[in-house]
């Protein structure tokens, strides 16, 4: 029974990791190993920016995607956690991107998808803000290429439970990593 439980985990982690050869993310805002502009900046936390999401396509999802989710996070905010800019998902598997200011949820849009709460407290796009002197932080712009059509999350959840969600039933990602500091 533990063998069992143990492959299991494994399986899930080994699938939540896999990168489609393929599987491709672009934006004409965010350049990989690029600074992100003063427009993806946040606007408030000390940061003047414009706090407007990026326009990002994707192309080659895998064989098997039902639903995609869009993930923003900086591994090296000061919190011990990291912290979580933006998270989108049941995004339709018939998608090939986000357009741009998709993350301002006062605005109506085409497209249906949920936006989860970030770690500003909430949902919709929440740029990079970085503590003032410090290093240059990494933001990663990943896309997931999800088995499920639908992940059945609650509008409140924390974006480290969606997180979660998501990786649980990722089959295959694409990232973007820009830098930004001040």
């Amino acid at each position: 029974m533990k063998g069992r439980i143990l492959i299991s985990a494994l399986c899930l982690l080994a699938a939540s990791s896999v990168s489609a050869a393929g599987f491709k993310l672009t934006s004409p805002q965010v350049k990989a190993g690029g600074v992100i502009a003063d427009q993806q900046v946040f606007n408030g936390f000390g940061c003047t920016g414009g706090n407007v999401s990026p326009a990002l396509s994707w192309k080659g999802a895998p064989a098997g995607t039902k639903s995609f989710a869009l993930t923003v996070y900086d591994p090296d905010a000061p919190t011990g956690s990291g912290w979580w800019h933006w998270v989108v998902y049941n995004i339709p598997a018939s998608a090939k991107g986000l357009p741009k200011d998709f993350g301002d949820i006062s605005k109506s849009h085409k497209l249906k998808a949920s936006q989860g709460m970030t770690d500003y407290g909430a949902a919709g796009f929440g740029g990079a803000c970085p503590p003032k002197g410090d290093k240059p932080h990494r933001y990663f712009f990943t896309v997931h290429a999800l088995d499920v059509a639908k992940l059945d999350a609650d509008p409140n959840a924390s974006p480290a439970l969606l997180g979660f969600m998501i990786n649980a039933h990722s089959i295959a990602k694409a990232t973007i990593l820009s830098y930004y500091g001040r």
